[in-house]
């Protein structure tokens, strides 16, 4: 039961991302005309013409990508993941044409930008955190990737241009601007979701007081330090470096703790998506 536990939990991730998806698409970018990208906005150009159903366009239009996938990426979790994202999608998109208005909520096409954005964006990460994928152009991305070497998100933007392109000549130039709006809106939202909100700050310490400073670190802001050997190109000196993590909020107390303690200190602060273990994000997989 324990182990079946995650498994049930990622499939019901699964299915609550592809429905806020589904609402993002049906109650605000499909009232807007605004084609994201990917199958479903191929799915929506051909919509415009022959008044398919979009769901039903997208689960037929991620069969051959379904296939390619399974051949070149494989994978159980994969093939039922994915089959899953997509089925429950394809499902909601067309279900949910009985319950919310055809017409959307609001005619304003920045605000359905903004906020068909955001619902997908959210739906999309927590798909991903189920670890999932949404199907269509995330399969062929990975394929390019792997099969021509292209970078993933370069192959996103030439399978999402391509179709912007398009919903360009036939919608019109300014929805395909705001759908640029909505993909860019969308990869952060996305992004946030999957990751969560826990990005971390690293820093990396050289100072001649590492001692000094390593105690006021553990004093003020209650975090661990590691104490590296480095030594410089230039002079050939051995020096300490030190190496800690601290959220955002700490970035400005642990600035002022080098500098009361070392102005000479050199310090370099990069982004972590996250840190896992003592301190912060329990080290395991639920």
């Amino acid at each position: 039961m324990k182990k079946l536990y995650p498994t049930i939990r990622d499939y019901l991730l699964i299915i609550l991302g592809a429905l806020l998806q589904a609402i993002g698409l049906r109650l605000f970018l499909i009232p807007a005309k605004l084609a994201g990208g990917g199958v479903s906005g191929v799915a929506q150009l051909i919509n415009h013409f022959t008044n398919w159903q979009i769901g039903l366009m997208v689960l037929i239009g991620n069969i051959p990508l379904f296939l390619l996938g399974w051949r070149f990426l494989g994978g159980k979790k994969f093939i039922i993941r994915t089959a899953l994202a997509v089925a429950t999608f394809s499902f909601f998109v067309d279900a949910l044409t009985y319950f919310l208005p055809a017409q959307g909520i609001t005619d304003d096409i920045l605000l359905n930008s903004l906020y068909g954005a955001l619902v997908s964006g959210i739906g999309f990460g927590i798909v991903y955190r189920g670890q999932g994928t949404s199907g269509g152009s995330d399969i062929l991305a990975r394929i390019l990737n792997r099969w021509r070497g292209i970078p993933i998100t370069q192959s996103y933007m030439i399978v999402d241009t391509a179709v912007i392109l398009a919903a360009g000549f036939i919608f019109g130039w300014k929805e395909a601007l705001y759908a640029l709006i909505t993909l860019y809106v969308s990869g952060i939202v996305t992004e946030t979701a999957a990751q969560g909100a826990k990005v971390v700050r690293t820093a990396l310490i050289v100072t001649t007081e590492p001692q000094a400073v390593s105690e006021k670190i553990f004093e003020i802001l209650d975090r661990g330090v590691t104490l590296l050997s480095g030594k410089g190109a230039y002079t050939g000196a051995e020096r300490t470096v030190l190496y800690c993590v601290v959220t955002r909020t700490e970035t400005m107390r642990l600035k002022h703790i080098v500098n009361e303690i070392d102005e000479n200190a050199f310090m370099v602060i990069g982004h972590a998506h996250e840190a896992l273990g003592e301190g912060f994000s329990p080290l395991n997989d639920e």
